[in-house]
């Protein structure tokens, strides 16, 4: 399978990344020696590349960016980074046509660090549900999504007191981008809506429909509505937010997870509406491999 993955597994080359950088596919971090220039023989889908930008010494790390891509078999994705914004940013077409011909001339291959397939499997159990449409759908404008700009998207949700620290300390930060400057630099997500509201019905039915979650009708309506009667679709927007919480630190993304996780848990007939009732929660959280390179 490995000979198999070097002809038809996607190239993730990655230039001028400073050296200290952590850079991270799926479930596996690289830490960015002289070297290093990406990854090799990733296999074809969808993945999740985030990174975080160090100081020269590599004692202080910035907050993780990251966005998904959907890879096609031999595809070759080229990223080059900014120094002045210390970010990835693409590369006009015509560049990376000529950087796409020089990886498949193998010019880069020493260079490229290989993707652990045996840690492939966890990432599957992880992703299987988000396709191209999901990433779509979801991602922000220029798929970058990073908690630095999320402080002014989050000012008006309802937070627990843990999360109010974690947002007052994103507002704090050095690191922390106004979303003014960013307009709409979020994620566009599924409303889920907390109360049921239904005109003719009484109050006291009304609250008992609320403690009982109503979920069962409002997970209904949200799949016909928001997600085209698939169940599949919102299973793979589970999934894109439990991935941005997890591995790129998204504050945005863990509310959206909360409150679907929140939505099913609480329907007394989910398992009916969607299927397989474990894709809701993973039963084990693979933890993430370094690798220095």
């Amino acid at each position: 399978k490995a000979l198999e993955l070097v002809k038809s597994g996607a190239t993730l080359l990655l230039l001028d990344v400073p050296q200290y950088t952590l850079i991270g596919i799926d479930t596996q971090v690289f830490s960015v020696g002289p070297a290093f220039k990406g990854i090799k023989m990733i296999p074809p889908g969808v993945h999740f590349v985030f990174y975080s930008s160090s100081t020269r010494d590599g004692k202080e790390f910035s907050p993780i960016t990251g966005f998904f891509i959907d890879a096609g078999y031999s595809q070759v994705v080229v990223r080059m980074w900014d120094q002045q914004e210390e970010r990835l940013i693409k590369v006009p077409e015509e560049e990376e046509e000529r950087y796409r011909q020089a990886v498949r001339s193998f010019e880069f291959d020493k260079h490229l660090g290989p993707y652990d397939l045996s840690l492939y499997a966890d990432w599957k159990r992880l992703s299987n549900y988000i396709t191209k449409s999901t990433i779509e759908r979801l991602e922000p404008i220029g798929g970058e999504i990073t908690v630095t700009y999320e402080h002014g998207m989050l000012k008006n949700t309802c937070k627990s007191a843990m999360e109010r620290v974690l947002d007052e300390q994103l507002r704090n930060s050095k690191f922390s981008s106004p979303a003014e400057k960013h307009p709409k630099r979020g994620c566009y997500y599924t409303p889920i809506p907390r109360i049921i509201k239904r005109k003719g019905i009484e109050s006291e039915q009304l609250t008992s429909l609320n403690l009982d979650k109503a979920s069962t009708e409002l997970l209904e309506t949200l799949l016909v509505k928001d997600y085209g009667g698939s169940e599949e679709s919102l299973l793979g927007e589970l999934q894109f937010a439990f991935i941005a919480f997890l591995m790129g630190q998204s504050l945005e993304a863990f509310m959206q997870w909360k409150s679907l996780v929140s939505l099913l848990l609480g329907c007394t007939e989910a398992d009916k509406l969607i299927d397989p009732p474990s894709a809701i929660v993973s039963e084990d959280i693979p933890n993430k491999k370094e690798t220095h390179y």
